[in-house]
């Protein structure tokens, strides 16, 4: 597998402490993107070193968290690594953008978790990505009629989005949790966005509150205090 790293996290997987592992390779080039190196970079790892670090991490962890990049790109492989997690009694979580339905539907019986990004209004992921928001939201449908835990998340990037584009993406979705996302503009592909301030966690709050007449459970995250429930 080409992968970028891998890391022990705590927040993760929500309430269980977990190996990620970033695999590398995305179809998108989001401006905001914080793991911009992981788009055409990472290394290649053989399965077999990836399920040594699993075993190795076991210690440390209850779950594996497969993010990226996109790692529904390396479908067969990933297949083998979510196999190979449960088989070791842990549990599984897949971060994703949800432009591969099909994949999805091969793997939602492997899977406890999944973050979905929804990173607009379905009906603007055209003008905003290049590419067709129906996938997205074909896949948080399979999802949803899953046993899967789902959670919907946008990153709130000014500029980008309005606050209104957030109201309107909770509308739409079906999932567990939607959560609204701190834009941090330390790291992100697009250089201009540096100059980007990133909204203030009282505006993520006056944001969600409105969002929350469609989302029953809403959250934010943001640097300065982590995870809040609205």
């Amino acid at each position: 597998m080409k992968i970028g790293d891998y890391s022990i996290s705590t927040v993760d997987f929500p309430g269980t402490p977990s190996l990620v592992i970033f695999l590398a390779g995305c179809p998108l080039k989001c401006p905001y993107c914080h793991n911009p190196e992981l788009i055409k970079g990472g290394k290649n790892v053989s399965l077999k070193d990836i399920y040594k670090k699993i075993i190795e991490s076991k210690d440390l962890v209850d779950a594996i968290v497969i993010s990226g990049g996109e790692p529904l790109l390396q479908i067969d492989e990933l297949v083998k690594v979510l196999e190979f997690a449960r088989s070791q009694n842990l549990k599984t979580k897949l971060d994703t953008n949800g432009y591969q339905p099909k994949h999805v539907k091969r793997i939602k019986d492997l899977l406890d978790y999944v973050a979905l990004d929804v990173k607009s209004p379905f009906e603007k992921y055209r003008k905003l990505f290049g590419l067709d928001g129906d996938k997205v939201k074909e896949t948080m449908n399979i999802l949803s009629e899953s046993k899967v835990f789902l959670e919907c998340r946008t990153t709130y990037v000014p500029n980008l989005l309005k606050p209104g584009d957030i109201v309107r993406i909770a509308s739409q979705i079906n999932c567990d949790l939607y959560v609204i996302q701190q834009f941090r503009n330390k790291m992100v592909l697009d250089p201009k966005l540096k100059n980007v301030n990133p909204p203030s966690p009282s505006i993520l709050k006056d944001i969600a509150k409105k969002a929350k007449r469609y989302c029953e459970n809403v959250k934010i995250r943001t640097q300065e205090f982590g995870e809040e429930k609205i």
